[in-house]
């Protein structure tokens, strides 16, 4: 090939002869020939790698290349897929499923999923993967004074971040305890020799084992008792632990999304077919979803059904925008998003059916026990022989020796018996640590082999967590990190971990319990929703539509079939107004709720019983910082850089919004002008 060098009115380019065919090639350009529609054209480097298309103008050059990135994209799935499928799915979603009517719950659940979690995750996949920045640096490319979007979803994954860790440093506490047979939950301590220690007696064994002997809890948050140690050497362990993994980046910790994010599902499946072979198991499943369509007439399920996929698929953290940053530029997050928040809402149901099935099998031990204790009293004091009552006639026979007691006991009257009923134990609602680690214990310590899969569970836990934790530790990183600090990112790591675990000593003290209750109720609600009305006002209003839809075609192309211009259509309308009318409502329903509810919680007594609580004026104070302080910092940066900008000639604005032409703000909202 011969290349020669030509200079036309100051452009230098060079030339060349392939195949006979003379070649282009500027300097500052590099040329590159592109087949659309069966034409051959030739387009400069800027046009094909989307410099020139909507958000692209506003790449720094430095941003164009030499960012981290995934080994391939099914690491990038699985850590997505980790970071959203956590503990929520394991203790949240069976909780409501059972308390608003198994089946029915469904409805709500699949109906928000659809209008307000796929899109609002697509939107922040699609952002994070165009401007391969952090949470902070996405929105600051919008416009400077928006970088408090940013900081807001940082500041939220700081604060679930210190309690979320607790929950894992409770995890390597009964990993430790599981290698014993019997397990140390299986039997109340004896005192003196002989007696067995009250509380345990009133409480039962995996109550007080988790009270007692675990976080050793005190009667009210007033009493902050002492740092509970072997608690708090869980802690540093379970950060030492996320600082090691992540010390890479996502070079490291993708790796450990391949354990992290699998193995929680064949953990599962695990518990699956052995929970299926437990008698009751059927029972407890059917429970599950057997629906009440009545309970839907109760807003209460509209808006836990919508907080709980909100959540559930992290959105508003950063984690998402921050993972999606080290994507390739042009990679389908369309489908990321479907498979993404499908797996996460299948992993909800899939999870359900195994703790119910457990729960199922709980519940007909329970069941069965009273049963045997009433029917040995019957026996006793009517002197009926062996057999005489069963399961299966005991309700018929109890009702018949209704007339015949004062006869059968000689005049003595029969004891008051316990009511058995098995669907008044399965209707026993318990979420969060209490599913977790007192139901679901209570069962494992009946299954045959119970330290194995004591093991098990836990081990299935703490894969969950870590999953969680890398994505809300790299929503706090990422976005410093690319601000530009002058700190290497594994110190920078290091440092918020350090940070982290100094703070998170207050979940190990003895009333540590209390202040997670604080921290999951409200650190991740409120300030959520504000986030994410934002995000989608910033896009769908502030930036257009139209112009973003630009920037997805560019990323993964036109629609190209039914299914195609379905989805086109769908993501579109519920950007523009479904969704952000979504958002809207469970805000206003969300303070409204947390206006009028009381500022109560379960104190645990000495003697094995729990008390209603009034939060005092301190832990309200708390309660009202996690739901302001990340919410004010929007306003507070908008009011700081342009205070910057006026009164001390900073630097001048530069952003998307900063050069969108605002006469065209009604014709941005119209993608169906489009051409594809």
């Amino acid at each position: 090939m011969e290349k020669k060098t030509h200079v036309n009115d100051g452009f230098e380019a060079e030339l060349g002869e392939i195949n006979g065919d003379a070649k282009v090639i500027d300097t500052k350009h590099t040329f590159h020939d592109i087949v659309e529609n069966g034409d051959l054209k030739r387009k400069k480097d800027t046009e094909v790698d989307g410099y020139d298309v909507g958000m692209g103008h506003h790449i720094a050059e430095e941003e164009k290349g030499g960012r981290p990135a995934w080994d391939n994209q099914v690491q990038f799935l699985l850590a997505c897929i980790a970071y959203a499928v956590g503990l929520g799915n394991i203790w949240r979603f069976p909780y409501l499923a059972q308390t608003y009517g198994g089946g029915a719950f469904l409805i709500p659940y699949v109906l928000m999923l659809i209008f307000e979690g796929i899109p609002l995750f697509l939107l922040e996949l699609a952002v994070g993967q165009r401007l391969r920045q952090g949470a902070i640096g996405t929105w600051m490319k919008f416009h400077p004074y928006l970088g408090g979007i940013g900081i807001a979803s940082m500041v939220v994954s700081f604060m679930v971040g210190l309690y979320y860790n607790t929950i894992i440093a409770w995890c390597f506490w009964y990993i430790c305890n599981s290698f014993t047979d019997p397990l140390p939950y299986a039997n109340c301590p004896v005192v003196n020799g002989t007696e067995y220690v009250s509380e345990c007696v009133n409480s039962g064994t995996t109550d007080y084992f988790w009270y007692r002997e675990t976080l050793n809890i005190t009667p009210t948050i007033d009493d902050t008792g002492g740092v509970v140690w072997w608690v708090m050497v869980c802690l540093i362990l379970a950060w030492g632990l996320i600082w090691v993994t992540m010390i890479k980046g996502i070079e490291s910790s993708g790796k450990a999304m391949y354990v992290t994010a699998t193995f929680p599902y064949l953990v599962l499946f695990i518990f699956l077919v052995r929970g299926l072979t437990l008698k009751g198991s059927s029972t407890g499943v059917t429970y599950l979803f057997t629906p009440d369509v009545t309970i839907l007439a109760n807003p209460q399920v509209w808006l836990d059904a919508a907080t709980q996929i909100f959540f559930s698929l992290g959105l508003g953290f950063g984690g998402v925008i921050a993972f999606a940053s080290y994507n390739p530029k042009k990679q389908d997050c369309q489908r990321d998003a479907l498979i993404i928040a499908l797996t996460n809402s299948f992993t909800s149901v899939f999870a359900s059916i195994v703790i119910f099935a457990v729960l199922g099998y709980k519940a007909t031990v329970e069941y069965e026990t009273c049963l045997d204790g009433n029917i040995n009293v019957v026996l006793d004091y009517c002197d009926l022989p062996e057999g005489t009552i069963t399961y299966d006639n005991y309700d018929q026979q109890i009702q018949g020796l209704n007339t015949t007691w004062t006869n059968c006991t000689g005049g003595v009257p029969l004891p008051s018996l316990p009511y058995c009923n098995l669907q008044d134990i399965l209707s026993e609602a318990s979420q969060g640590t209490g599913l977790a680690f007192i139901v679901f214990t209570e069962a494992i310590i009946n299954m045959p082999g119970s330290p194995v899969w004591s093991v098990l569970f836990f081990l299935m836990l703490l894969s969950l967590g870590l999953g969680s934790m890398f994505g809300t530790v790299e929503g706090v990183v990422t976005p410093l990190f690319d601000l530009g600090l002058k700190v290497p990112k594994p110190v920078l790591t290091g440092i918020v971990c350090i940070i982290s675990c100094a703070i998170g000593i207050i979940f190990c003290t003895r009333a540590g319990n209390y202040w997670v209750d604080i921290f999951n109720s409200y650190a991740g609600s409120i300030p959520l929703l504000v986030i994410a009305f934002f995000e989608i006002t910033v896009v769908a209003w502030a930036y257009g539509v139209k112009n973003f839809d630009d920037d997805l075609t560019w990323m993964f192309g036109g629609p190209k079939s039914i299914a195609g211009w379905c989805l086109h259509w769908y993501f579109r309308l519920c950007w523009l107004i479904i969704s952000p009318v979504i958002l809207l409502v469970v805000f206003g329903a969300y303070v409204y709720t947390t206006a009028i509810g009381s500022f109560e919680y379960a104190g645990w007594d000495g003697d094995g019983s729990q008390t209603t609580q009034v939060y005092p004026w301190f832990a309200i104070f708390v309660i009202m910082i996690l739901i302001v302080l990340p919410c004010i910092f929007i306003p507070l940066f908008w009011i700081y850089r342009w205070a910057k900008y006026r009164f001390f000639h900073g630097e001048d604005s530069e952003g998307i919004l900063v050069d969108k032409s605002w006469s065209n703000f009604f014709s941005d909202m119209f993608f169906w002008k489009n051409k594809y």
